[in-house]
């Protein structure tokens, strides 16, 4: 008997699909022509999707091997070896991550934050990295007045500090927890970008049959 061939998706589960994938980034990045304000379900909507966003798994990988290529030099050997270094390298970025978007969350429901990343308004190139800049330090309130991005702060030092709790010494101090919350912070940055450009980065990853 000859096995048939799987159903393809009908157009209706294609638009289902879209509509999802659409819901999930329009939790997590705002129009300003738009978008209304978020209320804590909203934000913590933002913080479920940014938390488990599919690409930063990839980056996770990425950072533990680069670590392990180059481990920090008073890493002990479980940290620099073998599977059981790469696990603790990937859980230590997961950590971090899952903080700065925890405290984000904490910090954005209670002074009334805004977190979505804004598009810019203006469509030239440098424009739009200029404004991926601003918005890892000055963002929106609620009512969508600019304000001092204390979120981003707040979530740079969770992410900064959490690593105290288990990474070895002399890595767990209060100099080196100051120094990843800052490497924390330039993360807004990256972020913000990916954010911006993501319609172009969409459309050159769909022309090499790439995730994205």
């Amino acid at each position: 008997m000859t096995p048939q061939a799987a159903p393809s998706p009908s157009p209706k589960a294609k638009k289902e699909k879209a509509s999802s994938a659409s819901e999930d980034r329009s939790s997590t990045v705002g129009d300003p022509a738009t978008s209304s304000p978020l209320n804590v379900k909203g934000k913590l909507r933002y913080f479920a999707v940014e938390t488990f966003r599919p690409g930063i798994y990839p980056v996770a990988a990425f950072y533990a091997g680069l670590t392990m290529a180059n481990p920090p030099k008073g890493y002990p050997p479980e940290w620099r070896q073998g599977f059981p270094g790469f696990a603790r390298n990937y859980g230590d970025f997961m950590a971090s991550w899952a903080s700065v978007q925890g405290g984000k969350f904490v910090a954005a429901s209670m002074l009334h934050e805004d977190p979505r990343y804004f598009t810019s308004t203006n469509r030239r190139f440098f424009a739009r990295i200029g404004n991926a800049v601003r918005y890892a330090v000055v963002d929106r309130s609620d009512s969508g007045h600019p304000r001092l991005a204390l979120s981003n702060v707040a979530g740079a030092l969770a992410g900064g500090f959490v690593g105290d709790a288990y990474l070895p010494d002399p890595y767990a101090n209060a100099s080196r927890g100051l120094r990843r919350s800052a490497i924390a912070l330039t993360g807004f940055v990256t972020s913000n970008l990916a954010d911006e450009f993501h319609p172009e980065i969409h459309k050159l990853a769909k022309k090499f049959h790439l995730p994205y």
